[in-house]
């Protein structure tokens, strides 16, 4: 038996990097899984794929910068199966930003995107669970940058930083509900969105990952796949009681100094 066999799962921002390889985890342990993304292109043939390999999956074009369209696609997945087992909230912008250069769109936009569109998708999902009188679980993919990050990070640790006390103040709020929510701060990751952004801000060249990994003490970067079956995890009866926890997946020792 799959982790999460028979369980229905929204995978928001799940139409490529770390989403994707959420929802491929996903639909590997039994999930009927439902990806959102604003770009069909990337979306659809995630969906081919999984559907090739003989799992349940499906794409729903969003764009969780508007709230409603976050609330509207837990409704879509809810109408179509009559249930949300399991929520996971991937979709991230990391535009850069520093405390004297961000301007109010920017910031607005990280808001948006990065604490607001978890907010909302979170209080459909929930909604339908209470009402249902049923357990559930939620992951929201959050940031090690939360505990401070580069200054050039400023609107984006802004936003998941708020996260992670939504994530924490929802936990404790529905825990007698046995509806368990979860956090993920993670390190620097190796995924197209990452690669864009290495390119857009920083003038890397096609060798920055190898240069990355080698000022990492694991020799890597963080891998999405690995990230993604430990996602699973949490999504899943697994991990037991657990809930209200942001736990560090990095390989920095926060708080700790040479």
């Amino acid at each position: 038996m799959g982790l999460l066999d028979d369980k229905v799962v929204l995978v928001n921002g799940g139409s490529q990097g770390l989403g994707a390889s959420i929802a491929r985890a996903a639909v590997r342990e039994g999930a009927t899984v439902t990806v959102t993304g604003r770009r069909p292109e990337p979306g659809e043939a995630l969906v081919a794929e999984l559907s090739g390999d003989g799992g349940r999956a499906r794409y729903l074009r969003a764009d969780l910068a508007d709230a409603g369209q976050a609330k509207a696609a837990v409704a879509e997945v809810t109408a179509a199966h009559g249930r949300i087992d399991c929520l996971v909230n991937s979709a991230g912008l990391t535009a850069r930003g520093t405390l004297l250069d961000t301007t109010p769109e920017l910031f607005d936009a990280h808001v948006a995107i990065n604490l607001r569109a978890p907010f909302f998708a979170m209080q459909a999902a929930v909604a339908d669970m209470v009402a249902r009188e049923a357990p559930g679980t939620i992951v929201n993919v959050i940031t090690s940058a939360a505990h401070g990050g580069q200054p050039f990070l400023a609107p984006y640790v802004a936003a998941k930083s708020g996260l992670v006390g939504l994530t924490r103040n929802a936990a404790h709020a529905h825990r007698w509900d046995r509806i368990r929510i979860n956090g993920l701060n993670i390190g620097w990751t190796d995924t197209e969105g990452e690669d864009a952004t290495q390119r857009a801000f920083h003038g890397a060249g096609d060798d920055w990952r190898e240069q990355g990994a080698a000022r990492l003490p694991m020799g890597k970067l963080g891998q999405p796949d690995e990230i993604a079956d430990f996602v699973v995890f949490l999504l899943s009866e697994r991990s037991g009681v657990v809930t209200g926890s942001v736990i560090d997946w990095d390989q920095n020792v926060l708080g700790a100094a040479d």
